[in-house]
This record gives C-alpha cells, structure tokens and sequence, in this order.
C-alpha cells in the first residue's frame, strides 16, 4: 500500500526586541548563565509583568508579511504546566485570541501553507545536561517568542524545508529576529502523520520536539514516517505522543504521551490587560514594512533582467539585496554588479552566515563609483575586477586603487596594434585557430591583456584578433 505524509509545523521564532517580554532584562544570547534574569522573569511571588509593546508590534509585523487577518482585541493567557525550566509552573501565552489568524505562504509550486494562527508568547529557561547532573539557566525564561502554527498542509519534506526558508527570509526582511536556528532562535516542533494515498482521514500524529536545523528536521521527518508506515503494516497502532530526534542515531524517541490542550487549564492571564489595536495603528505599521523578498525577486528579474538563479542568490541575504540596491543607484545595467558580487566578493565569503552578515570592506558608495566607471567605458571589465579585489583586501577607495593608467584606457589603433603583435608574436597559436582549434585565441587574447596590464577590452580584442587571422 502506498502511503501519503501529512504534516504542520510550529515555528517557534524568539524577537530581535532589546529587552524581555515582560520585563526590563537584556535579551542577548549568550552571558554567563542567570546573569540576564529578574525576579519578574523568574517568577518569584509578588512580582507583576508589564507587557512590552515593540513584542504585539512585530507580531503584527510578522502576521501582516504572512497574510494574517490581525485582531483588534487579544489577550494573553496562562498555559499550566510544571517542568524545571518553567520556575513559575505555568507559560504567559495566548489560547483563543490570538494576535493573527488565517494566514499563509505560498511555496514555488503555488501551493498555499494555510498559518492556522500567530500567538505571543515567553520563552522558558533552558536545561543543560552534563555527566549525570541537571543544570538550569534562566537568562532565556520570558525571552519574547512569536509561535507560528501552520495547517497540516505539508505533503513533502521538501514542501516543509522551502516553507521554512521562506519563513526565515521574511522575517529577517522585516527585521524582528535573526532566526539562527543554530541559537535557538528560530526552532520547529513538527507535528507528522501518515495515511493511505486516497483517504480523507487524517492518521495519528506525533509531535517531535525543539528541531533546530533543515537537515534534522528532515531526517526526523523521513525516520518518522517510515517508523509509522511500519508500525501501521504490522498492524499496530501509532500512539499520539511527543518524540524527540536523536541526530547521532538518526531515530526518534519517545519522550512522554501527547498533551492537549485541556491538559494544560488555560485561563486569562489575570495581571495583564487587553491587547487593543486600532485600524490606524495597524495600517501604519503595514505601510512602514519593507519589501518583502517575493516582491523584491519578482522585480530583480523582470526590470534589472537578472536571471532568476543570480536574482535568488542575491535576495537570499537581505544586506547583500541591500549593498545591490544601493550599488547599482543611477546605473543603466545591473548585470555587472550581480556578477562582480556573486564571483569576487561571494568567494571571499565561506559560510551563509558570512553572507548574511556581509561584513565586506567595500561600501555600497565605492562599488558605485567603479560600476560607473566601468558603464562609461573609463575602465575595462578587468581592470574593475582587479581593483574591487584590492578595494576588498585593503579597504581603499576607488580613487585610491585606481592608476591614471587605468583611467586612461587604450584608443582602438594602439590596440590594434598591440593586436599585431600578438598574431605576429603566437604563430603556433595562430595555427591551431586556423586549424579548427577555436580556443587557440585565447592565447592571443592572454597576450594582449598581459601587454596592456588588464587595460584592453578583451571582446574588442578577440575581434580584432579574428579580423587579422582571417586577412
């Protein structure tokens, strides 16, 4: 029998705010452990949150980039449960008003994610295991999270890792976090199925929990499947439970049955007030969004004519789209650009994160000024190869790098003449050409480029180069 996978996903994605969610601690990563904590985000007795506005304000953001229905009124409420990262035994969360409902993303083969919701939220603290011992640091408990929770649309795992990128690259576009999964601020919980290719029904779920990489999303989710496949054909049953992933292994594992949501005595959170947004607050805050990277794709390719493989390359970073925008400013052509950052200044950087950082020494001004340069016909492509290479090992601006030789460039009878004297001074290379071998040229070429220090064109020079073979 054949079998279809169903699955949703719950995005759990911590924001980019300066301070907490409920009180005035630092959000930043890292630190020696509960050293960025309070007794507000500790929950010691007495204490009262305050909810912090920027938090309401991203969500809105991120459910306006998603196609979210945002509500006027919402509430927080009170999740029980009790685990040791939890020191107050119950999570600040919303159950039936959420901030955004009735969203979607739309994937490359037009199929919609339906985004059941997006609610606020506090982050727990964080537990860490070492030689037997159990350790507790709370510098994350009430770091502020968005939670989005999609349909059970996916049918593929491909279909579920596109959906997340595309997830990720907007909401970095939007700038309400950085979603480094390698952080955790950006983790799944994966809510996977399976059922016989026809049916309706949806099969048994399980949940597997805190998956924080593409890759073990999609091992666990193939381990998975295969795991309920086989349970289902020996007639077995598959439980509903939460499963952890083991990425050593590559199996997952049973870590408790499932909870739901009666499980946890949701009540309103009774020390924080309604959430009431206007039209107009929530109009302003669509109209201060930036573009988002679909938009901003569909424009590289049809008005800057970039094939849709170097557009994708580029939008992918969002300070690497924004170094583009401002480099190419005034020009009449935008395909030097995308060549020059996609080859030279891509193999100076190794990893995505080098990417998305961009952290080059080249400013979006110095690569304007070259790309203008290069448009007039002041400089040959070489030459603007050469120089952006030196721009990005010493930092020095065009005018610094930049020769009056190089400006001066080379007037057509010098280089035909120069041209001459490679034909004359290659005759086995010129034979080769004559003799079928086409490649043979670029000798010639190599020639004249070497003469001229990079300062000839080297399409006007293989033209004259043919041109004097040919007499």
């Amino acid at each position: 029998m054949e079998y279809e996978l169903v699955m949703g996903l719950e995005t759990h994605i911590e924001l980019s705010t300066n301070t907490k969610i409920f009180c005035s601690c630092t959000t930043e990563f890292g630190g020696e452990p509960n050293t960025h904590c309070c007794p507000i985000c500790i929950g010691l007795p007495g204490t009262m949150p305050k909810l912090n506005r920027e938090v309401v304000k991203y969500a809105i953001m991120v459910g306006l980039a998603t196609n979210c229905d945002i509500a006027e009124i919402a509430k927080m409420d009170r999740k029980n449960y009790v685990y040791p990262d939890l020191p107050k035994a119950y999570q600040i969360s919303e159950y039936d008003m959420p901030i955004c409902e009735h969203g979607h993303i739309e994937l490359s083969n037009g199929r919609k994610i339906g985004l059941t919701r997006i609610h606020i939220e506090e982050d727990a603290g964080k537990l860490i295991h070492d030689r037997g011992q159990t350790f507790i640091d709370y510098n994350r408990g009430g770091v502020p999270l968005i939670e989005i929770v999609s349909e059970p649309d996916f049918r593929s795992v491909e279909e579920a890792i596109e959906y997340l990128e595309r997830l990720q690259l907007i909401v970095k576009y939007i700038g309400v976090s950085d979603c480094k999964m390698q952080e955790g601020s950006m983790r799944c919980d994966v809510n996977v199925s399976v059922r016989p290719v026809g049916v309706k029904e949806f099969g048994i779920r399980t949940e597997i929990k805190n998956m924080n990489s593409f890759t073990n999303i999609s091992r666990a989710v193939k381990y998975e499947m295969q795991r309920q496949i086989d349970l289902i054909e020996n007639g077995e049953k598959v439980v509903q439970e939460t499963r952890r992933f083991d990425d050593v292994l590559g199996v997952t594992e049973s870590m408790r049955g499932k909870e739901d949501a009666h499980d946890y005595r949701y009540f309103r959170e009774p020390d924080l007030v309604t959430i009431k947004t206007t039209k107009e607050e929530i109009n302003a805050i669509k109209d201060s969004l930036p573009e988002l990277p679909d938009k901003r794709l569909a424009r590289y390719i049809k008005d800057y004519g970039l094939s849709e493989v170097d557009a994708r390359l580029i939008v992918k970073y969002k300070r690497v789209a924004d170094f583009f925008e401002l480099s190419t400013k005034g020009l009449k052509s935008y395909k030097s650009c995308s060549n020059l950052i996609l080859s030279l200044i891509f193999s100076k950087l190794d990893s995505d994160s080098e990417k998305e950082e961009f952290n080059i020494k080249v400013t979006a001004e110095d690569m304007n000024e070259l790309l203008n340069l290069l448009e007039s016909g002041k400089i040959t492509n070489n030459i603007a190869k050469r120089a952006l290479e030196d721009m990005l090992n010493t930092g020095k601006n065009v005018k610094d790098i930049l020769s009056d030789d190089d400006l001066k460039g080379l007037d057509e009878n010098e280089l035909k003449s120069i041209c001459d004297q490679a034909v004359k001074s290659n005759p086995l290379a010129v034979k080769d050409y004559l003799a079928g071998k086409e490649k043979a040229v670029k000798a010639l070429i190599g020639f004249v480029m070497k003469t001229t220090k990079g300062r000839a064109d080297a399409r006007t020079a293989e033209k004259f180069i043919i041109d004097m073979i040919k007499k």
